[in-house]
């Protein structure tokens, strides 16, 4: 049965930035093929949220931050284990700018994660600490918002943790599968899929949005 879009559904559309898509710093495979399915499914929504990585130079989330550490390996932090990436999505660089294909204009809000040099962020609605917020959930209820439709890069970080942490505040979560790739590290894709499962997460396509 199709999903009948309205003005309580939201889409959020997780880091299509230049550095998760090819030629980036850190490619998701075939991350820019998001782009056309996102476009399919954009002019059903009347909220758009954009997210935007913002990392400064010498995140913790950098492997070159670490002495001697090598890139997709997790380490222990303060606030639990954190992978290590290579740089990415540096304030200001181009490989942080949105794909140039991608529609910005019906966005609401750009909502910007893992500027605080000490805490990555994945999800939308609280940093990797889970602990601090970034206040999404309050603006989303503000606006009357029920249910959080993804899309985007990568399904099995930013986009798992964001409809994750949707469901926790509250919100139906709906990840629309074929708007989003994957890394697919260490298993990463099963493990997201138990977590959809166990958070009430729905998976769903394109075509059955209206």
């Amino acid at each position: 049965m199709p999903i009948k879009i309205t003005d309580r559904d939201l889409l959020l559309v997780i880091d299509v930035q230049n550095d998760f898509c090819p030629g980036g710093a850190l490619p998701v495979p075939h991350g820019d093929e998001v782009v056309p399915v996102i476009h399919k499914v954009l002019p059903l929504f009347q909220h758009v949220i954009l997210t935007q990585d913002w990392h400064p130079k010498g995140h913790l989330s950098f492997a070159s931050s670490h002495a001697g550490a090598e890139e997709f390996v997790p380490i222990k932090v303060t606030y639990g284990e954190q992978t290590l990436w290579p740089d990415h999505c540096v304030q200001g660089s181009r490989g942080a700018e949105f794909h140039s294909s991608l529609d910005t204009q019906r966005a609401e809000l750009i909502l910007r994660k893992g500027f605080r040099r000490e805490i990555d962020s994945y999800s939308a609605f609280q940093e990797n600490d889970r602990a601090t917020k970034t206040g999404l959930d309050g603006h989303l209820r503000e606006r009357g918002i029920e249910r959080v439709f993804l899309a985007g890069l990568a399904y099995d970080f930013c986009v798992r943790y964001s409809a994750v942490d949707a469901r926790a505040a509250g919100f139906a979560a709906f990840v629309i599968a074929d708007a989003c790739r994957a890394i697919d590290l260490q298993d990463s894709v099963e493990a997201t899929r138990r977590d959809f499962a166990a958070a009430g997460v729905e998976e769903i396509a394109v075509g059955e949005l209206s």
